[in-house]
């Protein structure tokens, strides 16, 4: 200190000088105010050049982004600007992801698609072809023979317009090609009529039957249409794999505010690992896809799309007791029991 008043006084500035003890205010102010300026410029610098190191990392980051690295994370620092223009991108980017394994899985299940119609197309077409080829080279065979081949290319060419029925139900159901036409169904007739009507196929797989309803009337607001046909496949699906079982169960009953029904089999246990997988498309148990059961795959997809349209639920158990689908439908689709039964007046049990 001593020495700066020194070169004050030898360049003429002793005016500002207050002995040897003290220093003017004026230049004390002055030397603060040199310090606090090199103190902030250093320190400017120093943010500065930590602020062109994070721009730079983050043109590096961006620059592998549009090279096609999507995986790639930027570091977000402090709460600037920068730092959410990281986030951003890093938001960005995951949503991209996402975006872009939706469309390999959707790739995916268009492959397979294709591949699962080919298979349950060729296989029947097969078996017609060479049925036929046999009729037409032996004119001389057999009228039960005869009789018998063109059962079989019946049986055939009715297995192909099952599954083309399946396959365009299935397209419209799955791109919302098909409006809800909803009124007010008595679900206990319904179902009571479907089993009635599938009485010959319970008698031709050796099956009995039994229906538990505690109430005569239960009405819902849904579309009859699909609701019965939710019900024809879960019912169809129970007779192709429980015939070993001998007896088939629907159960029905409200509980709160929905409708509850259980259809019941009592053929071989679905194994814990295909529950999961048991509604897509073109999925059946590997030891169910036979000839024998003559299935589309697309049965119970058709059902889980008809039940997501009534907004309701539908899974499936599997043990020694039995295999259970259980389906619960709400009584009103807006959630209101008291609205649909004054709302809507189609004769209950009636299916448009």
């Amino acid at each position: 200190m001593h020495m700066l008043i020194d070169f004050l006084r030898t360049h003429g500035y002793r005016s500002y000088a207050i002995g040897r003890d003290g220093i003017d205010p004026t230049i004390r102010f002055v030397i603060l105010l040199v310090c606090g300026i090199f103190v902030f410029l250093t320190t400017f610098f120093i943010m500065l050049s930590d602020l062109f190191t994070y721009v730079d990392e983050l043109s590096k980051g961006i620059e592998q982004i549009s090279d096609g690295n999507l995986y790639i994370n930027l570091e977000e620092k402090g709460n600037d600007e920068f730092a959410r223009l990281a986030q951003n991108i890093n938001k960005m980017t995951k949503e991209v992801l996402i975006i872009m394994d939706r469309e390999r899985e959707t790739e995916r299940s268009k492959n397979e698609l294709i591949t699962s119609v080919a298979h349950d197309l060729r296989t029947p077409l097969t078996s017609i072809t060479g049925y036929l080829e046999l009729l037409k080279m032996n004119k001389q065979l057999e009228e039960q023979t005869r009789e018998k081949y063109i059962d079989i290319v019946y049986n055939k060419s009715k297995r192909l317009e099952n599954l083309i029925y399946d396959l365009f139900d299935f397209t419209k159901l799955n791109h919302g090609k098909i409006a809800i036409r909803p009124g007010s169904i008595n679900i206990v007739k319904l179902l009571e009529q479907l089993l009635d009507e599938f009485y010959p196929s319970f008698q031709e797989n050796n099956l009995e039957y039994e229906y538990e309803a505690k109430q005569k009337d239960i009405l819902i607001e849904a579309d009859g249409e699909l609701i019965a046909r939710l019900f024809d496949n879960l019912i169809n699906n129970a007779i192709k794999y429980g015939a070993d079982g001998k007896m088939i169960k629907v159960c029905i009953r409200e509980i709160k505010d929905m409708v509850k029904v259980d259809v019941i089999n009592y053929g071989k246990v679905i194994p814990n690992n295909e529950l999961d997988h048991i509604f897509k498309k073109f999925y059946r148990v590997e030891q169910s896809r036979s000839e024998n059961t003559g299935g589309t795959g697309l049965g119970l997809a058709i059902a889980k799309n008809v039940v997501d349209m009534h907004n309701g639920t539908i899974e499936v158990t599997s043990s020694l007791k039995g295999t259970t689908f259980t389906v619960c439908l709400p009584f009103d689709l807006n959630g209101n029991k008291e609205k649909f039964v004054t709302e809507h007046d189609r004769n209950a049990g009636k299916i448009e």
